[in-house]
């Protein structure tokens, strides 16, 4: 066997529709885009328009807000952690951070705005913790076991507070 002898399988390997290449190229004079008209020419994209008629994005009516300024947060409940720390992939004694939780695998993707503390499920262990934000049940229940939360300071709430200090 030569390599100008090595072929496809038969019927594997389908020939590749050569457009605009005339009438014999099996596409026919106007390569399948029809006669004449906006459409028939290159570079068209006409999205949700409907021929003249009210398109549906303009007949359905607009619903709910999106906040710009809304936190993406990563958010872990206690119990996780709790599961972790039985499991030994967090160390109670020593600090946690989003760093050792994305390490140990209770939080897959960390979101731009760091972690939130959730209080769902129960915690046993004595922890101190550092997240972005944490909720009341959840700082209740860190304290209940005798651990600590640690609240990070963001970029933006120290430059708000530095920036009311030169107001005055």
């Amino acid at each position: 066997m030569k390599l100008n002898e090595i072929a496809p399988m038969p019927g594997s390997a389908k020939a590749k529709r050569r457009v605009g290449r005339g009438i014999g190229s099996g596409k026919g004079k106007n390569t399948g885009t029809g006669v004449k008209g906006q459409k028939s020419r290159s570079g068209v994209a006409i999205k949700g328009f409907e021929g003249g008629q009210m398109p549906m994005y303009r007949r359905l009516p607009k619903r709910g807000f999106n906040n710009v300024f809304a936190k993406a947060y990563s958010e872990v409940n206690v119990g996780r952690i709790q599961q972790a720390v039985d499991a030994g992939k967090l160390d109670a004694k020593a600090a946690i951070d989003a760093a050792a939780l994305v390490a140990s695998g209770v939080v897959t993707k960390l979101e731009k705005d760091g972690v939130r503390l959730l209080g769902n499920g129960e915690l046993k262990a004595k922890v101190e913790i550092t997240v972005a934000g944490a909720s009341k049940g959840a700082i209740a229940a860190v304290e209940k076991a005798g651990g600590k939360v640690h609240i990070e300071e963001t970029k933006e709430a120290s430059g708000k507070a530095g920036a009311s200090k030169v107001a005055k």
